[in-house]
């Protein structure tokens, strides 16, 4: 058997709302990607002109530095973030 390392990753839930747009999502993702967050689960719901998103995000950077980063896409209407949780992974 393999010793096994726990490390605790920080777990973030934003909420978004955005302008509906064509590649608006894809944006969205990318920042996300490029500022060092993995998504873990995402859902998005279609409000009239809008999209509602809820995100949990796995990363270790400061989830503000991300938040403000999302509030300039010409798109976003909206970004808030709740509660901070540790996710545990097992690594080899």
């Amino acid at each position: 058997m393999t010793p096994q390392a726990d490390t605790s990753i920080p777990s973030y839930t934003l909420n978004c709302r955005m302008t509906r747009e064509a590649a608006a999502l894809e944006r969205l993702c990318q920042v996300i990607r490029i500022r060092g967050f993995r998504i873990a689960r995402m859902a998005v719901e279609s409000s009239g002109e809008h999209l509602d998103i809820a995100l949990t995000l796995e990363g270790a950077r400061p989830i503000a530095m991300l938040q403000s980063q999302l509030e300039k896409l010409h798109t976003v209407v909206d970004v808030y973030h709740e509660q901070v949780s540790l996710v545990r992974s097992r690594m080899a």
